[in-house]
């Protein structure tokens, strides 16, 4: 039925609503009624008239007008290109009423509690830190807060100011007391302490001004420069962690345009600054200035996504309609030269010929119906390192400057089965992150190994995922994929002993139920394993374990959130320690978190 025909029929029927009954029977009223100064005539009988009220009924008007409603929607919708999401680096915004000053961000207290984090291993050979007071105590336990505001300044329709500014950044409670203050002299004992004064040099730990950009909306598209947030699809590659729970986001110095060439598509080129190599500060002579451009890395990035705003997507699903988005993601990024700035062979002493190069696709599928949904990201890193000294001093040494190759490689699905008026949501995940055979699981590539020369050897957790040395390379390859650290899927093995999914395959099955509005309670199992049994510390078993959390979320409209969960992890033999002959079984680690707050 067309717009026109809708509107006819509500107008009548409020017009109808609004007038004085007629008399059944009688004829009705003219439009334009002439001033009455002549006696009433008896009413001429004639046959009923059925007014629209009786032709359309109550419920027939109800659906005309939820359909109406619906088609305005959804037309409303279709015209505006960009509401507000996670993907803010990517797309416009919403636009709306124009306020020189409006702020975002949130603030939380987020209480936790860590028991047997070690698994009982023997000093040295721990995944997490050690209490020292490891013989007398298993638990730890202490509390972080964190503020993230988002300011705004508008300074018209089109021109905009962003920020992100971070204070006490996941500062531990009680942390600073002013007894650590240099100089003091008034409390030497820190039972005595009453104030938390934080430390001149942690002065830029208590507040940060993490991101800071310009916005430009031009007739074509928006133009965006400064340092920003960084965040792609599922966020297993690139998120700008700011969920209530994040703690790092990708953050880079970017020049980028958004365009919007035809209705619900997307395309942003964009130029990413990673490093500018040697600067020179100059002091007070003048401003800092980048000395050459050969020992830069740069990125050239193309995203180009099919999506659909917010209120497209809640219409179509309301109507129960498919929404389907999908998008890729290209980054091209090289490097010639690297700067050595160590003084190892004297300050200032040269440049590594690095001729390092990085292919990044990243693509990125949604379907979604109104109970269920259908997710996937996939993503490489393909590329190479020229050399890889890491010194001035070693770029000639056959033993110490052999090219690496890079080929990773990480996906994940997701699929949602949403049952009992939506109220019950149920869940699988499956992911991968391609592996290496070199000891180690690589989350972090810079700690040296316990074999010659800082190589990695049977039993280590972490170190440098290639084998180089005298008589060439025999594992020359980096074939690890990381995933993002913000990219959470447990509270114990991957989230604090780990730290990041990589060189793994995972399972997680989960559950949720709403109970009432802002109330929900969840559990989740997750089941890993490395791809390869020499990443592991026991360098011959795959299988590192089953992890098991539960948790309750509560969000009020007014912006207060509250939560709790308990994880605990079974260890399984690819934790167990590499060439040991009486193994024990491993403890059991454990861990309450909570979390209060306010998002605003």
């Amino acid at each position: 039925m067309s717009h026109a025909l809708l509107a006819a029929l509500l107008v009548a029927s409020s017009t109808a609503t609004a007038q004085t009954p007629v008399p059944e029977g009688s004829p009705p009223a003219p439009a334009e009624a002439a001033p009455a100064e002549s006696a009433p005539t008896a009413p001429v009988e004639s046959a009923p008239v059925p007014s629209l009220r009786d032709a359309v009924s109550r419920d027939d008007l109800a659906a005309l007008k939820e359909e109406l409603r619906e088609e305005i929607r959804a037309e409303a919708a279709k015209q505006s290109i960009g509401a507000t999401d996670t993907w803010a680096e990517e797309f416009p915004e919403e636009k709306r009423k124009l306020e020189v000053f409006t702020l975002d961000g949130y603030f939380r207290v987020r209480p936790t509690l860590f028991y047997k984090f070690d698994l009982g291993k023997q000093p040295g050979r721990e995944l997490f830190p050690r209490s020292p007071r490891s013989a007398q105590e298993n638990t730890q336990s202490f509390a972080t807060m964190r503020a993230l505001l988002e300011p705004t300044f508008n300074i018209s329709e089109q021109v905009a100011l962003k920020m992100e500014v971070l204070g006490l950044d996941n500062f531990v409670m009680g942390a600073m007391p002013d007894t650590l203050l240099p100089g003091n002299t008034r409390n030497i004992f820190n039972i005595f302490s009453e104030s938390q004064d934080p430390l001149a040099d942690a002065l830029q730990h208590s507040i940060k001004l993490r991101r800071a950009y310009g916005e430009v909306k031009t007739p074509v598209g928006i133009l965006r420069f400064g340092r920003m947030g960084s965040q792609w699809g599922l966020g297993m590659l690139r998120n700008d962690g700011t969920c209530f729970d994040c703690d790092f986001g990708d953050t880079v110095d970017r020049i980028q345009f958004v365009t919007n060439p035809f209705e619900g598509w997307y395309v942003t080129p964009m130029v990413d600054f990673n490093a500018e190599g040697v600067i020179d500060n100059r002091g007070t002579v003048g401003e800092p200035v980048d000395l050459t451009q050969a020992d830069d890395a740069h990125s050239w990035v193309l995203a180009i996504a099919r999506r659909d705003t917010d209120q497209v997507i809640r219409s179509k699903l309301d109507n129960n309609q498919g929404v389907l988005q999908y998008g890729l993601h290209f980054t091209f990024r090289q490097q010639k030269w690297e700067y050595d700035g160590s003084t190892t062979n004297g300050p200032g002493t040269g440049f590594i010929p690095r001729d390092a190069s990085l292919y990044v696709p990243d693509f990125w599928l949604k379907y979604e119906e109104k109970n269920w949904r259908l997710e996937f990201e996939v993503a490489a890193q393909l590329g190479r390192i020229g050399n890889r000294a890491l010194d001035v001093g070693a770029i000639n040494d056959p033993t110490l400057n052999q090219s690496l190759t890079v080929a990773q490689f990480g996906g994940v699905a997701q699929g949602e089965l949403r049952l009992l008026n939506q109220k019950l949501s149920l869940n699988m995940e499956l992911g991968f992150a391609s592996g290496d055979k070199a000891p180690g699981f690589g989350n972090q590539p810079g700690r040296p190994g316990s074999g010659p020369n800082g190589q990695t050897a049977p039993g280590d957790f972490e170190g440098p995922q290639y084998n180089c040395g005298t008589g060439g390379c025999s594992d020359n390859a980096i074939r690890n994929f990381r995933f993002n650290r913000d990219y959470r899927i447990d509270l114990i093995l991957w989230r604090e002993l780990l730290v990041g999914v990589t060189d793994a395959i995972y399972v997680r099955p989960s559950a949720k139920y709403t109970i009432t509005d802002g109330f929900d309670i969840y559990g989740r199992v997750i089941y890993s394993q490395a791809v390869y049994a020499e990443s592991t510390p026991s360098f011959t078993n795959k299988a590192l374990g089953v992890e098991v959390n539960v948790g309750a979320d509560y969000k009020t409209e007014d912006g207060f959130i509250a939560g709790v969960a308990y994880g605990i992890l079974f260890p399984m033999s690819g934790l167990q320690e590499f060439a040991v002959t009486n193994r024990s079984d491993l403890d059991t680690p454990q861990t309450i978190r909570a979390w209060f707050g306010m998002q605003f």
